[in-house]
């Protein structure tokens, strides 16, 4: 079945990243039209630009920054027009676990900064653009993460800026529809993956053996994955009548050891 993407105007914030870059990917493939949002490096997404002669505006804006975030919408709406659909991805993690009475303070205004300012600020212009561009449909996919389902000792930080995601979907949903009567908002969690942001932990085989007992299906994610999972809840066919709901994309990941380590290792030795 198709998606119906074809042509439909993407923006997508984190876009040079390891599930990012995926999600810009997939999007093209299907036909779609993307500005494509990145920090500081566009790295492969120059590549992307051959490609897909026509199809790819690269953007660089800083998401905790709202005259940036505006400024990258008034950019796409000059390439493309309208944008119908807003991924939010943009996300930072420490590699560094920090109990909470050493955390800075520092350290927790610039990780809420971008993880829960940066989709607030993504969400606030792409519905302005809905405001100044109407049309029926629209959708806004707000990438989050599991720790902010289960928590994670050491990183309070990032937990807690991907928890607050969960409010801001549930307001957003009801929202959205007063601009675009079929528009949608819905939350893909990912779990552990295997992007830039988790190599250090993911070349711990500690690490990992501590991670596979916890999910069932026993692998940690690729960034296809997770950019599936978007894709779906993007298209207005697939999943015109899905809003205010939580995807999450973790093999089945519970907050308990469901195997031993002797079980999980078999599997990494594999």
């Amino acid at each position: 079945m198709r998606t119906g993407l074809k042509d439909k105007h993407i923006v997508i914030t984190g876009a040079s990243g390891g599930i990012g870059f995926d999600v810009v990917s997939r999007f093209l493939e299907e036909g779609a039209k993307v500005t494509a949002c990145y920090h500081s490096d566009p790295r492969g997404l120059k590549t992307l630009l051959d490609a897909f002669p026509g199809k790819l505006n690269n953007v660089s804006a800083d998401v905790q920054d709202e005259f940036s975030v505006e400024s990258l919408f008034i950019k796409a709406n000059a390439a493309f027009g309208r944008v119908d659909v807003a991924v939010a991805n943009a996300g930072i993690a420490s590699h560094e676990g920090v109990a909470i009475h050493a955390m800075s303070i520092d350290r927790w205004h610039k990780t809420l900064a971008v993880n829960l300012t940066g989709v607030f600020l993504c969400a606030k212009h792409f519905i302005a653009n809905l405001k100044m561009y109407p049309g029926d449909d629209a959708s806004l996919v707000i990438v989050g993460s599991t720790s902010g389902e289960f928590g994670e000792a050491g990183y309070c930080d990032y937990s807690t800026s991907k928890a607050g995601l969960k409010g801001l979907l549930l307001t957003l949903k009801n929202e959205i529809v007063h601009l675009s009567v079929r528009g949608r908002v819905n939350l893909v969690n990912p779990g552990w993956t295997v992007t830039p942001m988790a190599e250090v932990a993911l070349n711990d085989k500690a690490m990992v053996s501590k991670i596979l007992q916890t999910i069932p299906l026993r692998k940690v994610a690729a960034p296809a994955d997770i950019a599936h999972a978007i894709l779906y809840l993007a298209s207005d066919k697939l999943a015109g009548h899905v809003s205010g709901q939580t995807i999450t994309v973790a093999g089945g990941m519970e907050g308990r050891v469901l195997f031993s380590t002797d079980e999980v290792m078999d599997d990494i030795r594999q």
